[in-house]
């Protein structure tokens, strides 16, 4: 009996892709530690999560392990639980995109909120890359949907990415997670059931972007 017994009935001999992989993982709160916990679980273990936050009251309606680890450093924390990762405390930032070496990674998946991060992430990285839209302010999760950046709809964050990639003049295609589903609120209410399916989607992709190399 193996934990992976079950991953191995459905990906066949492409476990050995998984487990090969190398991926880095931009943010891990609502979307992203719903990721973490699907690769780890399929297989993939070689994973570097970056994230400047710490856990407080407020993550515990939506974020992997975070009521037990109030007040901690979120990698530090989450390496707890999955023991080999390798965790990066730093604010993911443009001008940290722009310094850091993303050669060695496999995929780079982006759980973050910051504009202009996401932005040179687009141009650096867009070959290799998975990001994801706003999921809070939604209930919905049968309205998240996977497209490439310039086929994303319903979404005001993802409108501006979008308008932005153009002025700067960029055309490339990347894989996006997103909402249709019209937000509920301005302030940035959050559903468990939304921003999990988020990061269960992207882990998803994520194997299968694997599974096709």
């Amino acid at each position: 009996m193996n934990r992976y017994d079950r991953i191995k009935l459905l990906v066949k001999e492409d476990f050995v892709k998984l487990s090969n992989a190398k991926v880095i993982l931009l943010g891990v709160g609502g979307v992203g530690s719903f990721c973490l916990d699907c690769l780890y679980r399929s297989g993939i273990t070689d994973i570097t999560i970056v994230d400047f936050d710490t856990y407080d009251v407020t993550n515990q309606n939506r974020q992997m392990w975070s009521e037990l680890h109030e007040n901690e450093l979120k990698v530090e924390a989450l390496k707890q639980h999955y023991p080999k990762v390798q965790i990066i405390n730093t604010r993911v930032d443009e001008a940290w995109v722009q310094a850091f070496d993303f050669e060695p990674y496999d995929l780079v998946l982006d759980a973050i909120d910051d504009r202009n991060a996401k932005l040179a992430l687009a141009q650096k990285c867009y070959k290799k890359l998975i990001s994801s839209f706003g999921s809070a302010k939604r209930m919905d999760p049968t309205k998240v949907q996977v497209a490439d950046i310039w086929k994303t709809y319903g979404d005001k964050f993802g409108s501006k990415i979008r308008y932005e990639l153009k002025k700067r003049r960029f055309s490339k295609k990347y894989t996006v997670i997103f909402s249709s589903e019209a937000a509920l609120v301005k302030e940035k209410g959050s559903f468990m059931g939304v921003t999990a399916t988020f990061g269960l989607t992207m882990c998803s992709q994520a194997i299968k972007r694997l599974q096709s190399v």
